[in-house]
């Protein structure tokens, strides 16, 4: 066995010969420069649309990332992609549903069946 670790090259990388191991540790480097950007970005006095809209843009580029490399996703067949966005849509649109039900205009009950609940109490005097 060799002391030196062969470096496999991954589909696309044109003849260069850097390993899944240098392509995993440089996206975790941009993602821990990202998680950097997201901290400063919430101290920064900016409108906060704009803070929001930068905060949402920088996740996705961290979960596209993350799904693509880390969990394999560039490597696999595009079925395979497919397959997880299809249930990332349906728990989304799930979320979606639960919090449009039990929101807090929801949960608030009309003014006249609260005075019909408290009408019948016996006032202690």
């Amino acid at each position: 066995m060799s002391a030196h670790a062969t470096a496999v090259p991954f589909p696309g990388s044109h003849g260069h010969n850097t390993s899944k191991f240098h392509i995993f540790v440089q996206i975790a480097m941009i993602l821990a420069a990202i998680t950097g950007v997201e901290i400063v970005l919430v101290y920064i006095p900016l409108a906060k649309w704009l803070i929001v809209g930068a905060l949402g843009l920088l996740s996705l580029v961290k979960f596209l990332l993350v799904i693509f490399y880390f969990m394999h996703l560039r490597w696999d067949k595009a079925f395979c992609t497919i397959v997880f966005f299809i249930g990332l849509v349906l728990a989304g649109g799930t979320l979606w549903a639960l919090l449009a039900l039990f929101s807090a205009e929801a949960s608030i009950p009309p003014l006249e069946e609260t005075a019909a609940w408290l009408a019948p109490l016996p006032a202690f005097v």
